[in-house]
């Protein structure tokens, strides 16, 4: 069996260097990409000359500006980022086919018995940094046993450690008490501060298989990929770097810092397995039709559309999906597409299902001087799950539509002059309130209930508005006369009350006037309301209509 080699590749400036190719040329300026963090607008990326100017990524962008006045900046853009990431993944399958994304920016590929086909692990590394600079990317690459070890190497690899000053170390010395303060540097009386000359970080480096502890010895603890609060309790006790705590008793490291610091250490070591999960290729369902010479005639699409839709409906039943949108693009000789969408109340496999659906807008279709080709595709799908066999005393004869099959074309169809969301139904809900005793939901995406309805204590009205306002005397005895959306009414019969209280464990601002007393009055002029008192709470108490009956 072969041994197990890992490849992270980290791309330090990816956002920065994808908005740079978006403008194809190259930009000897500072970049950088400015992102909101807790209301405060702050570096997200830099390139290369931002950095050399001393900007560091986190960094308000104010300062950056006071510091690098010829900074150009644009706005961080995190899903064509993550977008820009799948591409570089799809990419990365040339080297190997287990290949898994770690955003925001890096990747993880599986090289277990793929190197030697590039000639080995050095020259499959050469081959990806050659292709990273033809794509004008930087990157950071390690090879290890482990996806814990690799990923410490790609970000690590050749930095020194350096203490930060949080007071408890010795070696730091207060600046009042140090005894040469008359002997200052030129930069600390006002001069200009000397480059240093930063050694160039390997692009890539290769861990030797089995010699994880001596690779990852010494690389600083944030290599272990632990949290900012565990690396900076660990370096108050002096331990900056991994080989520190590989010989520390495990029991009290566990107990002082969780086991999580435990596991980081055993999972870069290849202690605790790590998988790498590679992203599945998304399921894609088209088929294409071309023609010898271009077609206008709606009756010509339409029998185009009869040849596409078997062999589509075919590659759906193949992987238990049916289609839930389908959309038809039509590719004219001029060049233009043309396109039509329809969506389906449930999930179908069937040609005769979906057919009348796109026979409703294929005369949307302007062919104009032609059409040489016709897609259609499955844009949406979902697992179609098998329906019980009836059995020989089935009813329905074979190839009839089964129960709720009429019902869900009816909304299909109505789906597609409406919009699927226009088209709704209502379930029960549990609450004694009248406009909340039922959930509208939308049909296409809901089955029907079978849950039965609560009988209300009282008829309920047939429509059901928001309360308006009737002038009466403010008394919880009904009026005889009232006026209500500006017509004096005369009550001729009037059953009632009925009594409702308010759901006191939620503030509905609706609910603030009180209890409510409901009657069922009908008018001299033939109007049934349904009037009600309320009787004051945080509201004032009053007469007012909230539905009328059929």
């Amino acid at each position: 069996m072969a041994h197990r080699r890992i490849l992270s590749l980290w791309f330090p400036r990816l956002a920065a260097e994808r908005l740079l190719r978006q403008r194809g040329d190259v930009l000897p300026l500072a970049f950088a990409v400015v992102a909101d963090q807790g209301g405060a607008q702050v570096l997200a990326s830099l390139n290369g000359s931002a950095e050399a100017a001393g900007l560091r990524l986190g960094q308000p962008l104010r300062d950056a500006t006071a510091m690098c006045p010829g900074l150009i900046t644009r706005a961080a853009d995190p899903l064509r980022d993550a977008a820009f990431l799948t591409v570089l993944r799809r990419w990365a399958g040339k080297f190997s086919p287990w290949v898994a994304e770690e955003p925001p920016a890096s990747l993880v590929i599986d090289l277990t018995g793929c190197a030697h086909l590039f000639g080995g692990e050095a020259a499959l590394l050469a081959e990806v940094e050659a292709d990273c600079a033809a794509l004008g990317l930087s990157l950071r690459a390690g090879v290890a046993d482990t996806p814990g070890a690799a990923w410490a190497l790609a970000r690590f690899a050749g930095k020194d450690v350096v203490p930060g000053r949080n007071g408890d170390a010795i070696a730091q010395e207060a600046r009042a008490t140090r005894s040469r303060a008359s002997r200052r540097r030129g930069w600390e009386r006002g001069g200009a501060v000397p480059a240093l000359a930063t050694p160039a970080l390997p692009q890539g480096v290769i861990a030797a298989p089995g010699q994880m502890r001596q690779a990852l010895a010494p690389l600083p603890m944030a290599a272990l990929r632990l949290p900012g609060e565990t690396v900076t309790g660990l370096a108050r006790l002096g331990l900056r770097r991994v080989e520190d705590i590989m010989g520390l008793p495990r029991a009290a490291l566990a107990r002082r810092f969780g086991t999580d610091t435990l596991r980081r250490l055993d999972q870069a070591l290849g202690l605790e397995p790590e998988p790498v999960a590679p992203a599945r290729a998304p399921l894609h369902f088209a088929v294409r039709l071309t023609f010898p010479d271009p077609i206008g005639l709606l009756a010509d699409v339409q029998a185009a559309v009869d040849r596409l839709l078997p062999v589509l409906c075919a590659k759906l039943h193949d992987r238990a999906r049916g289609a839930r949108r389908v959309r038809l693009q039509a590719f004219r000789v001029d060049g233009a597409v043309q396109m039509i969408e329809v969506g389906l109340a449930r999930p179908a496999d069937d040609p005769a299902r979906i057919r009348p659906l796109l026979a409703l807008k294929l005369d949307q279709i302007d062919a104009g001087f032609g059409i040489d080709c016709l897609r259609l595709e499955a844009s949406e799908t979902e697992p179609l799950t098998p329906r019980q066999h009836r059995g020989a005393m089935d009813p329905q004869p074979r190839g009839a539509a089964q129960d709720g099959d009429a019902l869900d074309d009816l909304l299909g169809k109505l789906g597609v002059r409406l919009g699927m969301e226009a088209v709704t139904r209502l379930h029960p809900a549990e609450s004694h309130i009248p406009e909340k005793s039922a959930l509208v939901l939308a049909a296409a995406w809901s089955a029907p209930t079978t849950d039965p309805w609560p009988e209300p204590r009282a008829p309920r009205p047939l429509i059901l508005f928001p309360p308006e306002p009737v002038i009466a005397p403010e008394e919880p005895h009904l009026p005889a006369t009232f006026r209500w959306r500006r017509r004096d009414m005369v009550v001729h019969r009037a059953a009632g009350p009925e009594r409702i209280a308010p759901e006191w464990w939620f503030d509905d601002p609706d609910w603030r006037s009180g209890p409510r007393d409901y009657f069922r009055v009908d008018t001299g002029s033939g109007e049934r309301l349904w009037l009600y008192f309320a009787h004051g709470a945080a509201v004032s108490a009053g007469w007012f209509c909230h539905g009328s009956f059929a």
